[in-house]
């Protein structure tokens, strides 16, 4: 059955024609599990599931009291994984986030030697509440976690659980005393998902299921092994070189002084998003086709991860904080000024952005 392709991937084995049909059953019983929790956000469970899919870290950003922490734990008990929830203070150091090592007697020989005590980080899912209320320095405990998988502790090296997430959470509104994070962090983040207030019939909802005596338990139907399978499955979903290029295109329209640049992009922006943008583009495209049952990703794949990618990798500068000018309207414009089609025929190193007519 070499080469066959079914559904999601261009399969070698009848092992993956199993995981190809198990995946897009799985995003459907995880979002009807989820729905006996969560009311609405379609927009920001879809998100999280191509971050979990992907094998990412997401930062969700939202006002209190909009079910962001319920979410993220309710999400591990459906994957059957290991939860571990850190509320960020700012008296919160480094080692209580990685572990450290402590002195302990043997009870057999009287001996005393460093043994390493594991942090809250060794778990699959890391919720990191509240995470610009610490210190930088307790924030960057968390940088080698989310892309080498692992922590140094006193020169050793500690592997993390696979699959690993850290999934952070950020109250938009209430900035006394927090700490920005720094960019380098933020670039770390797949995806910045905004969550919203309620519609009337969603808020409704919540209501009258929030105040009653009626309880709902979610059923896991996923682990950790089938997860790290489905990520590697995500991977060798195809994509046409024109669609990478498209997200090069995209990613390359918000670098101040490139050529081709819009004018729009030069007066309000001081710095464009790297390269982990195009990567994340690409990877939530090709996860977002094989959610949904397709045998490749295409551009509007590319379009419906656009903002949750990109939103946090654009520095706006002083003029547009003035005029209101939001990076989220700034990638409405790339989309609309950018084209999608053909894009691969002026393709190369020195290719200049390709806008519409």
């Amino acid at each position: 059955m070499a080469g066959e392709e079914i559904g999601t991937v261009h399969l070698e084995s009848e092992d993956d024609v199993a995981l190809a049909d198990r995946m897009k059953e799985g995003r459907e019983q995880i979002i009807r599990e989820l729905r006996k929790l969560i009311v609405g956000q379609d927009e920001v469970i879809e998100q999280m599931l191509l971050t979990l899919f992907v094998g990412g870290n997401s930062l969700l950003v939202g006002v209190p009291g909009l079910a962001k922490t319920l979410l993220i734990h309710s999400v591990a008990q459906v994957l059957d994984l290991r939860f571990s929830r850190i509320q960020f203070t700012p008296d919160l150091m480094p080692s209580d986030i990685t572990g450290t090592d402590i002195i302990q007697e043997d009870a057999d020989t009287g001996r005393r030697e460093m043994v390493f005590a594991p942090g809250p980080v060794f778990s699959n899912i890391v919720l990191a509440d509240e995470i610009n209320r610490t210190p930088p320095k307790t924030q960057a405990a968390l940088l080698e976690a989310m892309q080498e998988r692992q922590v140094t502790v006193g020169g050793e090296r500690h592997a993390l659980p696979e699959p690993f997430f850290v999934l952070a959470t950020q109250n938009p509104i209430e900035q006394e005393g927090t700490y920005p994070l720094p960019e380098a962090q933020q670039d770390r983040f797949m995806f910045k998902i905004q969550v919203s207030y309620p519609t009337w019939d969603d808020e409704r909802e919540v209501v009258k299921t929030t105040t009653s005596d009626t309880e709902q338990d979610v059923e896991p139907v996923l682990d950790g092994e089938t997860m790290t399978a489905c990520q590697k499955a995500v991977r060798r979903v195809p994509v046409a070189d024109h669609v990478v290029e498209y997200a090069m295109r995209l990613v390359r329209c918000t670098r101040v002084g490139e050529p081709g640049i819009p004018d729009f992009v030069q007066e309000n922006v001081a710095w464009g998003a790297g390269p982990r943008a195009c990567q994340y583009l690409v990877l939530g495209a090709k996860a977002r086709a094989a959610l949904t049952g397709r045998n490749a990703a295409t551009c509007e794949d590319i379009k419906a991860v656009a903002k949750p990618v990109m939103r946090h990798r654009i520095l706006t500068n002083f003029a547009a904080e003035s005029q209101g000018v939001t990076a989220d309207s700034l990638i409405e414009r790339i989309l609309e000024t950018t084209r999608d089609k053909d894009v691969g025929a002026a393709g190369g190193a020195e290719a200049e952005p390709v806008l519409k007519d």
